[in-house]
């Protein structure tokens, strides 16, 4: 079913500036918050405890939606905390964010919309609070910051939600996005990147030019300005700043300091600040601690494989603010499906609205695609020329996020948001040899592992996928027979009102 609302109102999401003050909100709503002194191992434990308490998504069964948590006591890090699961629950993401879980994605086109641009900080910034430079006698990444791994076969402690700044060496065009970065050394750091990725075309203009790009990772941070930072062309060109998105979600700019070592900016407001620069021409195998030939788990719920050439960072310096809070997550967790799934919708409502107005109703990035691969696409067909439209609109949602690998087509009486129904309306509105449309030789997200050669044999290189759209729509022209069994409307409320007379049976 539909996810239903925490208890909040909207104008309680605006007195959240930074993490702290998201956990505090959190803290005031029943069941969200879970704070922990039993000590925790960084080092796959504390995954392995969250995977059981709230992780969701594509993590390996069993699991569950659950709070968000607080591990106060790290073991090897006396006065560091770690929080994780922040957004692992779309009601709560919804909270954070002053909107309901089902017009996240609409709440996120307003904001796109409608862009509020950082501005410098005033006076000091908080994630400058303590400083530590790679200059230093006996500075070391792996001491001063408490990275998790998520499974004892990872190739290192990951930063799952660092968000990394850059600027465009020739344009001065900033960007954030997110990557995966494994710790490797003292003050050294891997970069793995999605093809494609803006911030990767600045470190490779910088690297042409034989120089380092700098770079900041903000980490611990405002949901809304992670979020914000998930949005991918064509709705976010390279040029976009997608931190504007994060202020027109919290009405006022994000504000920006400027680091400490190298020419970078940073969330001023951010628990643990890496600064450093991307080396040029110098490249790190993934695995090389381990030895594993594994990376983490990724959002399809599998092991990435370690990459054997990676892009280096040289960290300068770690700030912090006092009795820091480090966050992460858990690759394949219901936290990526909405990091990802949510600017995945707001993208698709924004395209197909334009293109074909007034036929989708909603759009849901399904967990099982871990927020990239599968959306489901509500419409509603008004009219004869409706029929066909609706195909258009999957068309369309291939256009506006390149990643998506299957759409799913249902009427605007089935519930996007309850997989059962869904299911249901496959079960009952479709048929597989007129109702499945093959779209072969595309290329995709490279973490399935079913795009590979050997699946198939249209599929001519590693990366390249069959996408396709299961219409689980009712014809137009067949509408009559398929209405749902017509239920009395009744307010159940004074039903539920326990008897006070003892059971006779």
């Amino acid at each position: 079913m539909s996810p239903a609302p925490l208890a909040p109102a909207p104008s309680a999401a605006t007195a959240v500036t930074d993490l702290r003050s998201a956990l505090r909100l959190l803290s005031e709503m029943p069941g969200q918050l879970l704070v922990t002194d039993t000590p925790v191992d960084p080092i796959a434990e504390l995954s392995g405890v969250y995977r059981h308490v709230g992780a969701g998504g594509t993590v390996m069964r069993p699991t569950k939606a659950g709070p968000a948590m607080i591990f106060n006591t790290i073991k090897g890090y006396e006065g560091h905390r770690i929080s994780i699961g922040m957004l692992a629950d779309r009601r709560r993401v919804a909270a954070l964010l002053g909107t309901t879980p089902q017009r996240l994605g609409f709440h996120m086109c307003e904001a796109l919309n409608n862009p509020i641009q950082p501005i410098p900080v005033k006076g000091a910034a908080p994630c400058q609070e303590v400083v530590h430079r790679a200059s230093d006698p006996g500075f070391d990444l792996r001491k001063l910051l408490p990275t998790p791994t998520n499974t004892p076969e990872d190739a290192g402690p990951y930063i799952t939600m660092g968000l990394c700044y850059g600027r465009d060496p020739e344009t001065g065009e900033e960007d954030v996005t997110i990557h995966r970065l494994c710790v490797q050394g003292p003050d050294t750091i891997s970069m793995y990147f999605v093809p494609g990725r803006h911030l990767d075309s600045f470190r490779m203009k910088a690297e042409k030019a034989g120089k380092p790009q700098p770079i900041s990772i903000s980490i611990g941070l405002d949901p809304a300005v992670y979020i914000a930072a998930c949005f991918e062309a064509p709705s976010t060109p390279l040029g976009f700043n997608e931190l504007g998105i994060a202020g027109a979600l919290r009405g006022r700019p994000v504000e920006m300091a400027s680091c400490l070592t190298v020419d970078a900016k940073a969330i001023a407001a951010a628990e643990f600040v890496i600064e450093g620069e991307l080396l040029p021409d110098l490249r790190m195998v993934e695995d090389q601690s381990s030895g594993t030939g594994k990376a983490m788990p990724e959002f399809p719920g599998y092991n990435g494989p370690a990459n054997p050439s990676l892009p280096v960072i040289r960290v300068t310096a770690v700030t912090h603010r006092i009795r820091p809070i480090m966050q992460t997550c858990i690759g394949p967790s219901e936290e990526h499906v909405n990091l990802a799934g949510i600017p995945t919708e707001a993208s698709i409502i924004t395209m197909v609205n334009r293109a074909l107005p007034g036929l989708l109703q909603n759009v849901y990035a399904h967990p099982c695609g871990g927020g990239k691969y599968v959306a489901v696409l509500q419409v509603r067909k008004s009219a004869p020329p409706d029929e066909g439209r609706h195909r258009q609109a999957a068309l369309l949602a291939f256009s506006s996020f390149s990643e998506l690998k299957h759409v799913i087509l249902v009427d605007d009486d089935v519930d996007l948001f309850d997989s059962n129904d869904v299911m249901w309306a496959m079960t009952t509105r479709f048929q597989a040899d007129v109702d499945i449309i093959p779209i072969p030789g595309v290329r995709c997200h490279p973490l399935d592992p079913s795009q590979m050669p050997e699946m198939s044999p249209s599929i001519r290189a590693k990366g390249i996928t069959c996408k396709a759209i299961f219409d689980c729509t009712v014809p137009f022209d067949q509408k009559g027979r398929f209405h749902r069994a017509p239920f009395l409307d009744v307010d159940p409320a004074p039903f539920l009102v326990p008897s006070s007379r003892p059971l006779d049976l």
